[in-house]
């Protein structure tokens, strides 16, 4: 079985697969200051629930844009699980031609992602990632990654007006029943609701007509992907285990024989 870790700046997804069915999830959130040992204990709870045991893995893969989680990560799928992981890093295949004007400067999350869904909905595909950022990634026909844009997450900003503005409180993010609010809450959430979608639609249209191409499919993830999605007129797909699927499939494109087995 392949494990699979995706580690956010907010969150990190961990899944396992048993070929490319995926077989248990979770979500726990991103803590640097967990030691090894912690990570360690937490994943070997985390798979005995699903009744995996830690000799059920047969290999780890992981993605970060958190370097200080990396070492203490490591270590423990070292002590715990005693596999070496592999990183998605500069040098692991991916099938994606980096056309950024510094390739190192791409989060190996944007990589993982675009893989994903070059594979499971074909070029050219703009990726709208919903994290502690929300994140706008273009990749044409030819899998060319081409850039992107990058804008405050739905969380921070909501954070923000609670921070900065003396009299607005902290809020759930959710759909207020009218956009007109009639109370300070139903108005701060209709403003961050309803401003992400115009946000989300707005800068798609954009990247659309910049790329040039015909067909162009949007796919969102990320933990708001659903909410946002539900009111956009330019997402196509919802997918929320798209980095997990991007880590498989940059996997089995390492490991031929697992593919061929799978």
């Amino acid at each position: 079985m392949l494990l699979a870790i995706d580690v956010g700046n907010t969150s990190t997804a961990i899944g396992v697969y048993g070929g490319r069915k995926l077989t248990g999830h979770w979500r726990i959130s991103t803590d640097r200051e967990r030691t090894s040992d912690e990570i360690g204990m937490l994943l070997l709870s985390l798979l005995s629930h699903s009744g995996i045991g830690p000799e059920m893995i047969t290999d780890v893969i992981m993605c970060t844009v958190v370097p200080p989680v990396m070492h203490a990560m490591s270590n423990a799928i070292r002590k715990y699980l005693g596999k070496k992981p592999i990183f998605v890093e500069p040098g692991i295949k991916t099938g994606i031609n980096i056309k950024y004007e510094n390739p190192r400067e791409v989060g190996s999350d944007k990589i993982v992602n675009a893989a994903a869904a070059l594979k499971l909905y074909g070029g050219p595909v703009i990726i709208v990632d919903f994290g502690t950022a929300t994140t706008f990634c273009a990749v044409n026909s030819r899998r060319d990654y081409l850039g992107g844009v990058i804008c405050p997450g739905i969380k921070i900003s909501a954070e923000a007006l609670f921070e900065r503005a003396s009299k607005l409180p902290r809020i759930e993010i959710a759909k207020p029943r009218n956009v007109i609010g009639r109370t300070v809450v139903t108005s701060m959430q209709s403003g961050i609701v309803h401003g992400y979608v115009g946000q989300v639609d707005y800068i798609v249209s954009l990247m659309k007509q910049e790329m040039g191409e015909e067909g162009i499919k949007v796919v969102a993830t990320g933990g708001m992907a659903g909410l946002i999605a539900s009111e956009s007129k330019t997402i196509d797909e919802v997918n929320p285990f798209l980095s997990l699927e991007g880590l498989r499939i940059i996997y089995e494109m390492n490991n031929p024989a697992h593919e061929s087995q799978s």
